[in-house]
């Protein structure tokens, strides 16, 4: 963790705009290509959830305006985002959040998830990360998704991303899900977006190339 000198921060003007507001939030959605995630978790045996959950919180730290964090009154930048996701045990309808490491392995962590998930009694539980470091999934199937907001307490410094998607389209041999993210306008604006949108797309581009 590295603190921000607010003095000679490039976003200062921006982050004084934004921090006069009580709710300096925004969200946004759009359809994101996964053909090559869905590709690449059928040939490793693995669930597309928790490799698409690696692949946003990766494609994130790639992007140094998401590792920006404020905290106590400080601007801080992690050295990694730790995800921290719902999932349902087999015939529930009551969910937990599951969060652990990503680690440099994206066949390891949904192995590494899907075992923590099952063996999880507790709704919520404690680990060894920042609350800074987090990043929140949400995943509803069930249904196509075109937008989402999400709860949260009236905080204006929260600056943990919300990431929610639905269930997946396909057409003409392409997978397509939306995408949306909840952020923090102090810290990150739309330009940051489109980063982390090609990083994502790279990432999952060359994911095959992950060797065990």
């Amino acid at each position: 963790m590295t603190i921000i000198d607010k003095e000679t921060w490039p976003r200062r003007e921006v982050y004084d705009f934004f921090a006069g507001m009580s709710h300096p939030f925004y969200s946004l959605t759009f359809p994101v290509d996964v053909t090559p995630l869905r590709d690449w978790c059928r040939k490793a045996g693995v669930s597309f959830y928790p490799a698409m959950v690696y692949g946003v919180t990766k494609a994130m730290e790639r992007v140094e305006a998401f590792r920006c964090k404020e905290r106590a009154g400080q601007i801080i930048r992690v050295d990694r985002l730790v995800p921290s996701f719902t999932d349902l045990h087999p015939g529930s309808e009551t969910f937990h959040i599951v969060t652990l490491e990503a680690g440099e392995d994206p066949a390891a962590f949904c192995r590494r998830a899907k075992a923590k998930s099952a063996a999880q009694t507790a709704f919520l539980c404690g680990g060894d990360w920042l609350e800074e470091e987090l990043v929140y999934f949400s995943c509803l199937p069930w249904f196509p998704l075109t937008a989402a907001t999400n709860e949260r307490d009236l905080d204006p410094a929260d600056s943990i991303p919300r990431v929610t998607w639905g269930r997946w389209q396909e057409d003409a041999g392409r997978t397509t899900l939306h995408l949306s993210l909840e952020l923090n306008h102090r810290l990150l604006d739309g330009a940051h977006v489109g980063q982390f949108y090609r990083e994502l797309c790279g990432w999952m581009e060359g994911v095959s190339d992950y060797k065990e």
